[in-house]
């Protein structure tokens, strides 16, 4: 599938990467850092980061693809409040309380997207517009001196760029770091997208483990060795910043040196990019398609994550079809599912089993050790 909708270069983020993989370059840190065990098992450390960090900063909440068309919206639960993600009329994004004003009950039960031109309470028949406007009440004589325009449904500071869609439970959060990623998400072109699958994963294992797993090469060829080993050279890849968000390429340089790396489509070909999204997200771009992993602490020891796929276009032959079904069965079922989260799994087991203190983290998981002293700075903000 060699369809590629996106700019025609590179940003120079990107091609930076590139051409320090193409040079051999490999993103390797100055020596051995150990990780204290009780960042994954300790239930006060994890009230800490829900309040600190869960609370307070912006987490992407779903690509914009989801919801191509106005008037539509979709029930989402996994960040611990109810919520509603909608596109209104004029093709704004607003996320809101999945609960109605009136008596708090739920207002969409469904759990994949449904046409929204009207948001209706299934208790007492209350209607909201997609933007979250109170428009409907039964029976109004029977509230005088009601203002529905205060009762509007409860509204979630939003930010759509890029291609995805961002909200805070905080109303004062800061979204610089996720509008700065708008230019990469850009090149790919994130926002003409098809979500071809969704699928949430319940991952027995802290969050920080579940992410951890793609901020380092380190175990790919042993790990994957059965699914996607053969696509990457062992530990070679290049990484940098943006704000507290991270990006990385891998990618082999003997084909890379050959390839006009300004030629974007060329490009995609040869190089993996990954971004960690902070706090708790991943974007995987590969070559024709892009898997997001949205990764929701629900306990101390329990993760769901949710994956995404999205695919240039909707599949329009059996071809296709087949195409896109293989590529999903390899990542969402073999490589992220009975690799990396089985990985997660079995590492908070032996976390909490207390037989050891520390873990200890190599060259090549710099930037694992990155993404732990950014959620150090994070709590001690």
């Amino acid at each position: 599938m060699d369809r590629f909708t996106s700019a025609s270069r590179p940003t120079p983020g990107q091609r930076a990467l590139a051409d320090a993989l193409a040079r051999g370059e490999a993103a390797m840190g100055d020596g051995i850092e150990t990780l204290a065990a009780s960042l994954y098992t300790d239930p006060e450390r994890y009230e800490a980061e829900q309040r600190l960090i869960f609370d307070r900063v912006p987490h992407l909440l779903a690509p914009s693809a989801l919801l191509p068309e106005p008037n539509m919206a979709v029930a989402h639960d996994h960040y611990g409040t109810p919520l509603i993600l909608s596109r209104d009329a004029n093709g704004h994004a607003h996320v809101f309380a999945n609960v109605c004003r009136h008596r708090g009950t739920r207002l969409i039960e469904a759990d994949g997207v449904v046409a929204a031109k009207r948001i209706v309470c299934p208790y007492h028949a209350w209607a909201y517009k997609p933007d979250g406007e109170l428009t409907g009440m039964p029976r109004g004589e029977c509230f005088p001196g009601l203002d529905k325009g205060s009762h509007g449904l409860v509204s979630f500071a939003c930010v759509e760029a890029g291609g995805l869609i961002w909200f805070a439970k905080n109303a004062e959060a800061d979204f610089t770091d996720a509008l700065a990623l708008a230019p990469d998400l850009d090149a790919f072109a994130m926002a003409d997208q098809f979500v071809y699958r969704r699928k949430t994963h319940d991952v027995a294992a802290n969050w920080k483990l579940v992410i951890d797993a793609f901020l380092e090469s380190y175990h790919v060829q042993r790990l994957h060795a059965a699914t996607i080993a053969t696509f990457f050279a062992d530990g070679i890849t290049v990484a940098d910043s943006i704000g507290r968000h991270q990006r990385a390429a891998v990618g082999r340089a003997d084909y890379l040196a050959k390839v006009d790396r300004d030629d974007w489509a060329a490009l995609r070909h040869a190089v993996t990019y990954t971004y960690q999204i902070f706090p708790s997200s991943v974007i995987i771009v590969s070559p024709d398609y892009i898997n997001l992993l949205i990764a929701m602490p629900q306990s101390v020891g329990r993760t769901l994550v949710e994956d995404i796929m999205l695919i240039p276009e909707e599949p329009a032959t059996n071809e296709a079809a087949a195409h896109w079904q293989r590529s999903w069965d390899l990542l969402d079922g073999g490589t992220f599912a009975a690799e990396d989260f089985r990985a997660a799994a079995l590492a908070q087991q032996g976390l909490a089993s207390g037989a050891i203190d520390e873990l200890v983290l190599g060259t090549l998981e710099h930037g694992l050790a990155e993404f732990h002293r950014k959620v150090e700075a994070a709590l001690a903000l």
